[in-house]
C-alpha cells in the first residue's frame, strides 16, 4: 500500500500543473517636461565707430526701429562719405536741459545723398533721451547727413512731445562707449560770433572733425540703452 501511495503521490506531483509566474513591473516613471529656454532674438544691429579729433564715440544703429534713417547714416559710413565730416555745435548757450552737439557736411554738398522721409519718435517707439543719435533737420523730411548725439534728455524733440511740431526729431541710434568724448566736444571752445539765429554762439572753433567712421563689432559689454520705449 505504501508503494502504490507513493507513486501516486509523485505521478500527482508530475501532472499538476504550474501557475504562470507573474512579475511585479515598477510603476511607469512619468517622462521629466524640461521648460523650453527662451529664444533670445540676436542682436543685428550694426555699431559704429567715429573716430574724432579728439577720440572716438561708437554708436549703435536701430535699423529695425527706424529703417530709414538708419539706412541714410550707413549709407554715408559705408560709401566712406562721413570722413571728413565735422561736429560744428555745442548748444551750451541753451543751459544744462538741452544739451546736444551737432555734426554734419560742412564743406562739399556734393557729397549729400538725397533727402529721406521723416521717421517720428511716435512711429518708430524711440526716445531722444541722454545719449540718444537723431536726425537734424529743418523741415520734416528735408534731412541728409547731419546728425545729433545728445548728452541730456531732451523729451521735447519726441513726435509726442507737448506744445511740439507733432513731428519732432527722427531717434535712429545711441551712444554705447565713448560718452566722455561727446562731453569733450560738447565742452569744446565756441565762437562768439559766428553762425545765424539760433546758432550764434553755438559754433565750435575750431571745429572737431570726423576722421573716419565704419562699421565695427559690438563693444565686450554693451549698454541696453534708453532710446527704446519702455512698453
Amino acid at each position: 500500500m505504501l508503494t502504490i501511495f507513493l507513486s501516486a503521490l509523485a505521478l500527482a506531483v508530475q501532472t499538476t500543473p504550474v501557475p504562470p509566474q507573474t512579475t511585479q513591473l515598477p510603476p511607469a516613471i512619468p517622462p521629466v517636461s524640461t521648460p523650453a529656454k527662451p529664444v533670445v532674438e540676436a542682436d543685428l544691429r550694426p555699431y559704429v565707430a567715429l573716430v574724432t579729433d579728439l577720440g572716438t564715440i561708437t554708436v549703435r544703429i536701430e535699423t529695425r526701429r527706424a529703417p530709414i534713417t538708419a539706412t541714410n547714416f550707413l549709407r554715408y559710413v559705408d560709401a566712406k562719405r562721413m570722413d571728413g565730416f565735422q561736429f560744428y555745435r555745442s548748444t551750451k548757450s541753451w543751459g544744462p536741459a538741452n544739451q546736444l552737439v551737432q555734426a554734419g557736411n560742412r564743406g562739399d554738398a556734393r557729397k549729400n545723398f538725397p533727402p529721406i522721409a521723416h521717421e517720428p519718435t511716435t512711429t518708430t517707439g524711440l526716445t531722444n533721451c541722454k545719449g540718444a543719435l537723431s536726425m537734424a533737420r529743418l523741415n520734416p523730411g528735408d534731412a541728409t547727413s547731419d546728425f545729433f548725439l545728445l548728452l541730456s534728455d531732451i523729451k521735447g524733440f519726441d513726435a509726442d512731445a507737448p506744445g511740439g511740431d507733432g513731428a519732432g526729431f527722427a531717434v535712429f541710434g545711441e551712444i554705447v562707449a565713448g560718452a566722455d568724448v561727446a562731453e569733450a566736444i560738447f565742452n569744446a571752445p565756441i565762437s562768439p560770433t559766428a553762425g545765424e539765429g539760433v546758432m550764434v554762439g553755438q559754433m565750435l572753433e575750431p571745429k572737431v572733425t570726423i576722421k573716419t567712421a565704419r562699421r565695427v563689432p559690438a563693444p565686450a559689454e554693451v549698454p541696453q540703452g534708453c532710446v527704446v520705449k519702455a512698453g
